[in-house]
């Protein structure tokens, strides 16, 4: 087999028994990911026949460790390279980290200050050391934990997008977009982060509702010819930001608005300051807010500087880009901007040109990395023209080109594709991508070039400076699809992997980052750069919060995978959650799905040791032949698993596959299979062969379907499985549980008979078993079983056995139909079968009426006591609701418990 020379595994052939007896994750967790890095398992193998399964990891920041976000990120698409490689697919995932601009910058330069010193006093060159020293740190430690996470992605591709080809690929696509004219140098409005001292777009601000006020604000109006100027006329104005008033050039009235058609055209005073304004009519303003009349500071607000340019009004900055007043803002220059506010408002009041204050919710945008509020101010900057690439990525969508999971997010796509604004790319950062353009101090010219350049390329000068600013960091990021397999170079690669399979992110970045690379990928590629975007949702608390280190509500994954296994918290991940919905990751959840692995090993161990002594190796399920009913069932129940997975994971369900595959293995496997062959291995040789073969090829095949998702534990009981059974591994699927082949359905275990008569078997089992417990019967004690089967009758008589060991009764007496009726006996019914349980075989009738009474008593008192205290109309009508409501609970269950009482007497009684 070719793929069993990419490695072996050295250890020791092990008897069954020397297994350990209980599951270690910590123990073979690095082994297994050591074995299958080093033997070259992440690589793509190549299949010319099958096309290639790609997946770009969405980079993480190399500002810190990977948290509960990564994990959810690496698991699902784990799950989903790890199924497409058994599938034989040639399967590519390529890793890779973002240099974040803002968030490392931030991160190095709060470092330093600790040290006391700033970027300034360092110089840039300095500066940018420390920033790759951080770097070379964290990109190794994300890596560790990625290994750690179990991710199955190709080291030898990894990526950093301030790596020499990356960087590549960002020159060519600015000087490209400049020179199609789709990127720009201009004066807008733009969001401004005083801490940051940078530019923001607008995706990087968050906005918050906080509690702030609307201030109605007097303006006097000028004089006009005719009109009495001892006797002025106002129009007022509602603001959130009175310290803007300083900065206002116009009021706005809507055209339609019949209040103030008289007023439009005519000249307000700015309080205060008073420069004479005029008022315009313009369609961006809201009758309903406030007075209807609103005050237009173009310096400072994005609508307003809009009508600004519609009425070619003057922009007076009045905030400086400290968050200072400026020497406009007049006796408040100098000031906070928060402090200016405080004093003008009082100053207005004074003059009495405050009608009223009201407390009003104002959506406050802040800095997404160091949450300062942000500024929105003009500035010269670089954009990017959106909406001649948003076009295409629309229909890309729209014409079925790529398909968004789960649907509903069609939408959200769309609608800020359709009404996109210009990105500012530009940064006031020293941490990235340096603006690839020099400006000239001989001619004043611009050079933008993909090489560096050191003479003007208009007049050859020497005196060239090149641009102090860099690029946004997902102007890097939105190339990643295609920059990471060699463009704009024609590689191997980039003609065999792109266009890549899936992306998947979480659905909050879908703005930031997906749009952006469907809009790049078109541009640059001439095809959408994925065919499918999947989705998922945010990890909450246990109480469905957001986690943050504020409310102490963070969970370290490391953390968990110490403690619980790696598997643990990947199973977690991936059944929790649905495509596009966030998910609460619950501890008794990974306590649960670390002891349904510690089920996989302990099952695995029992089986390999009960059927040690047994030959034949782990026969190739299609070769396994049925004898038995359990037999039937089960490699029935198995096919229509591996249809079932198959599906769900090709639909992106993995949650519900996962939990499918949990529902079978520890139910259908363990609990019902397992057990009955314990009675069928004490049959003859052919029947222990038969059961033998069935068991480890069930185990087999349950594995392969498990491994994508909890890729530890099962490889470990793979390579046991083969070795203790099969030492010759030239008769193995393969050498390593991660090639090998995905389970397919197999026609001829289709036996719908077989399920429907095995479920009634299980059924009268469980009733059987039920009513032993409630009877309290010791679990040694055999107890007599009459049936009424009906057409049953043939199908019982043949799991007699089994009825025997795995409900703990006598040989069943069977019947079609019953002469007459069975006297002291618990009647059940499992479908058309009628079971009959005489009582006197279970319990000693006499003790347990005499049980049964003190029982029924004490409910009885009980019930009367909780009565008496609902009929208490000062507890009613003084006791909380809920404990009123609490009490109600009580006595309905007491009373209930009365009755289940009551009737199991009467049939003790007889």
């Amino acid at each position: 087999m070719a793929e069993q020379e990419q490695n072996t595994l050295t250890m020791p052939t092990p008897s069954a028994a020397d297994l350990p007896k209980a599951y270690e994750p910590q123990a073979v967790e690095a082994k297994w990911y050591r074995f299958w890095e080093e033997g070259g398992y992440f690589k793509p193998r190549p299949n010319p026949e099958r096309k290639p399964f790609v997946i770009s990891m969405p980079p993480p920041n190399v500002t810190g460790a990977l948290h509960l976000g990564h994990g959810i990120t690496s698991t699902v698409e784990d799950i989903l390279i790890r199924y497409h490689r058994m599938l034989g697919d040639e399967t590519l995932w390529v890793p890779g980290e973002d240099h974040a601009g803002i968030a490392t910058q931030t991160v190095v330069e709060r470092l330093i200050a600790k040290e006391g010193t700033d970027r300034h006093k360092l110089g840039r060159e300095a500066f940018l050391e420390r920033v790759w020293q951080w770097v070379h740190q964290y990109k190794g430690r994300i890596q560790d934990q990625h290994r750690r996470l179990g991710a199955s992605c190709d080291w030898s591709r990894e990526r950093f997008t301030l790596d020499e080809g990356l960087s590549h690929a960002v020159r060519e696509v600015f000087v490209s977009l400049y020179e199609e004219g789709l990127i720009y140098r201009g004066e807008r409005i733009i969001n401004w982060c005083p801490r940051c001292m940078s530019a923001l777009s607008d995706l990087e601000v968050n906005h918050v509702d906080t509690p702030g006020k609307l201030t109605y604000v007097r303006y006097p109006l000028k004089p006009v010819e005719g009109e009495s100027e001892t006797r002025t006329r106002y129009i007022s104005v509602a603001t959130t930001r009175p310290e803007t008033i300083l900065g206002d050039t116009a009021i706005a009235v809507n055209p339609k608005d019949a209040r103030y058609k008289d007023i439009v055209g005519r000249l307000a005073i700015v309080p205060v300051v008073g420069r004479e304004i005029p008022i315009v009519a313009d369609e961006a303003v809201d009758l309903a807010f406030g007075t209807g009349a609103v005050k237009v500071t173009p310096a400072h607000d994005p609508t307003d500087f809009e009508i600004g340019l519609r009425h070619k009004l003057p922009a007076v900055q009045v905030i400086g880009f400290d968050a200072i007043m400026t020497k406009e803002a007049g006796p408040y220059a100098g000031q906070d901007r928060y402090e200016a506010r405080k004093n003008l408002v009082a100053e207005l009041e004074r003059q009495g040109l405050v009608v009223k204050i009201e407390d009003y919710n104002v959506p406050l945008g802040h800095c997404q990395r160091c949450d300062t509020v942000v500024e929105p101010l003009i500035s010269k900057q670089w954009f990017v023209k959106m909406k001649p690439l948003a076009t295409p990525a629309i229909g890309a969508v729209k014409h079925g080109l790529i398909r968004i999971v789960p649907e509903r997010f069609n939408k959200t796509y769309m609608d800020w594709l359709e009404n996109i604004h210009d990105w500012c790319i530009s940064r006031q950062l020293w941490w990235g991508h340096r603006i690839p353009v020099w400006y000239c101090e001989t001619c004043g010219e611009m050079s933008v070039s993909r090489e560096d350049v050191t003479a003007c390329l208009h007049c050859h000068s020497t005196a060239v400076r090149q641009d102090e600013d860099v690029l946004d960091t997902w102007f890097s990021s939105w190339l990643w699809p295609f920059s990471t397999l060699g463009w704009p170079g024609d590689s191997a690669d980039l003609r065999r992997y792109y266009p890549t399979a899936v992306m998947e992110t979480g659905y909050d970045i879908i703005f930031f980052w997906v749009a952006r690379m469907v809009m790049a990928g078109i541009h640059f590629m001439g095809t959408v750069p994925f065919s499918t975007i999947y989705l998922h949702g945010l990890v909450r608390d246990a109480k469905g919060e957001k986690m943050s280190k504020s409310k102490n509500n963070v969970i370290d994954p490391l953390e968990v995978m110490d403690k619980f296994g790696t598997d643990a918290l990947r199973f977690t991940l991936a059944t929790s959650s649905t495509p596009g919905n966030d998910m609460k990751l619950i501890e008794e959840r990974i306590v649960g799905n670390r002891n349904f692995a510690n089920k996989i090993w302990n099952a695995s161990r029992f089986v390999l040791m009960s059927t040690a002594e047994v030959g034949g190796g782990v026969p190739d399920i299609s070769a396994v032949k049925p004898r038995t009913l359990a037999d039937r069932w089960i490699l029935q129940r198995l096919n229509r698993l591996a249809q079932s997975v198959t599906r769900l994971i090709n639909d992106f369900q993995l949650g519900e596959a996962g939990r499918q595959i949990n529902d079978f293995f520890w139910s259908d496997y363990c609990d019902w299979y397992v057990e009955s062959a314990k009675v069928q291995m004490q049959g003859d040789e052919a029947m222990r062969q038969s059961t033998t073969a069935i068991l480890r090829a069930v185990l087999d095949q349950s594995l392969r379907l498990l491994h994508p998702f909890m890729p530890f534990v099962t490889e470990e009981v793979w390579q046991h499985l083969y070795r203790l059974t099969e030492s010759d591994q030239s008769k193995w699927p393969a050498s390593a549980l991660i090639i090998a082949p995905w389970p397919t359905a197999q026609e001829q275990f289709v036996d719908d008979e077989a399920e429907q008569q095995f479920s009634l078997l299980q059924e009268a089992i469980t009733r059987i078993r039920d009513a032993r417990n409630q009877m309290n019967v010791e679990s040694a004690r055999r107890i007599p079983v009459i049936m009424a089967a009906g057409e049953y009758v043939v199908m019982l008589k043949e799991q007699s056995p089994l009825i025997q060991f795995l409900a703990r009764t006598e040989e069943p007496q069977l019947h079609t139909i019953l002469e007459s009726k069975i006297e002291q006996a618990m009647g059940l019914l499992a479908g058309s079968v009628e079971i009959y349980l005489p009582l006197a075989g279970m319990v000693d009738i006499a003790k347990e009426l005499e049980r049964i009474d003190k029982e029924i008593a004490q409910a009885q008192q009980e019930c009367a006591r909780l009565q008496g205290k609902l009929s208490n109309e000062n507890f009613v009508a003084k006791a909380k609701p809920e404990v009123v409501a609490k009490e109600r609970e009580k006595l309905v269950a007491q009373e209930e418990r009365v009755t289940k009482l009551e009737t199991r007497r009467a049939q003790l009684a007889g």
